[in-house]
């Protein structure tokens, strides 16, 4: 009998579904609870070790701020945000304390005495009202324009959302304050159903956000990267935009899409609605993404944008029709055993990835099918048609 199998990999339903679930548990086994929000005192709890060592060459914890905006409810009694969505947006401020010589994306939570050497940990949070965090965030706009905002995916918690933030703009030495709009995720894994759900309620929010940002000269960029579900947010959100004629909006995105848990026809239902943007949308794609496989059985064993296949013909020409640039990052390192992941790895790549979202001549500026490689480079993929770069027909 010939083995069945599901998007490539062999498949026993349940056994594999179960495995990929256990993954996903054991990965949330310490998930951190609202308590690491709160402001550890400075200066942070330095252990002997270190104190013996402030001195050497050793490096210091460095800092990175991080400024956010959330739709999700204020849960009061614990300091936190919780699952349930909120009829307004809260605005937030942190300042982070970032351990030195990390040597991957592991996140250390701070324990009640943080250790700077090992732990992220929160030095400052203030709350903003809306045009406080507006002036703030056009204030830490980079030199050329540019501001970032980052779109978590299905089951992050806010605190989750908010120091993997912190951990990508610290390895990406991100001038400025990155942007954190984190959206009502149930931060559960029996919670797939309910994310998309609080994903689609979340776009009018977003879209408030981009506006807000975009209406001042001084932003000339704005990147806006979705991982996984958070792709799909901000698909739907530029759509919108669309829909809206706010192509004066439009005209400043740089849309990056990490491990997009999208339906392929959905993907091209939104192209249609969205039409060639003026900087081509980036697609971060990986055939083993094992995640994508669940979602991908969850939804009827439908395609799932984020596992393309850049050596398909199909895809390339796609890639091209459509001015994607759709880039295979499956060399990049994943920590999560599941390949999900490797977008927080691709930080420390930030530079590079910048100069052609931005619109910057590079290697990447064509549209079409790319490999990331290890060294930190978009090329061309061999199979790749040649041909037209940003703007042709």
């Amino acid at each position: 009998m010939t083995e069945q199998r599901l998007n490539g990999f062999p498949m026993g339903a349940k056994a594999m579904l179960v495995a990929i679930g256990l993954a996903m548990l054991a990965g949330c086994a310490t998930r951190p609870s609202p308590d690491v929000l709160n402001p550890v005192h400075q200066p942070v709890h330095l252990p002997a070790h270190l104190n013996a060592s402030l001195h050497s060459d050793k490096a210091a914890p460095s800092r990175v701020n991080v400024l956010a905006a959330t739709n999700r409810s204020l849960d009061t009694a614990r300091g936190g945000f919780g699952s349930t969505w909120a009829d307004n947006l809260t605005y937030e401020q942190y300042a982070f304390s970032v351990p030195p010589d990390r040597k991957d994306t592991a996140i250390t939570y701070p324990t009640s005495r943080p250790d700077p050497e090992r732990q992220f940990a929160v030095i400052r949070r203030k709350q903003l009202a809306r045009d406080a965090f507006v002036e703030e965030a056009l204030r830490s706009t980079q030199s050329d324009g540019t501001v970032g905002i980052f779109v978590h995916g299905y089951n992050y918690s806010y605190q989750e959302a908010l120091f993997r933030t912190a951990q990508i703009a610290a390895d990406a030495n991100i001038p400025g304050s990155p942007i954190l709009f984190s959206w009502p995720s149930a931060a559960a894994v029996a919670g797939y159903v309910a994310d998309r759900d609080a994903a689609l309620s979340s776009r009018s929010d977003l879209d408030s956000l981009v506006r807000s940002l975009s209406a001042s000269r001084k932003v000339k960029r704005i990147i806006l990267f979705g991982h996984s579900m958070g792709g799909f947010l901000v698909m739907e959100t530029v759509r919108q935009l669309k829909l809206q004629h706010r192509d004066d909006v439009i005209g400043k995105l740089a849309v990056i899409l990490a491990a997009p848990d999208i339906d392929v026809d959905v993907f091209r239902s939104q192209l249609k609605d969205i039409g060639r943007m003026p900087i081509p949308i980036s697609l971060l794609v990986s055939k083993d993404d094992r995640a994508l496989v669940a979602s991908s059985f969850i939804a009827g064993e439908r395609a799932r944008v984020g596992r393309l296949d850049i050596d398909d013909p199909v895809i390339r020409e796609a890639a091209l029709k459509e001015r994607l640039r759709v880039i295979d990052i499956t060399s990049i390192h994943a920590s999560d055993g599941l390949g999900h992941d490797r977008y927080a790895s691709l930080a420390k790549f930030g530079a590079q990835l910048a100069s052609f979202e931005s619109g910057r001549r590079s290697t990447a500026g064509d549209v079409g099918a790319y490999v990331f490689n290890a060294a930190g480079a978009a090329v061309a993929s061999p199979f790749r048609l040649a041909g037209r770069v940003v703007g042709s027909q």
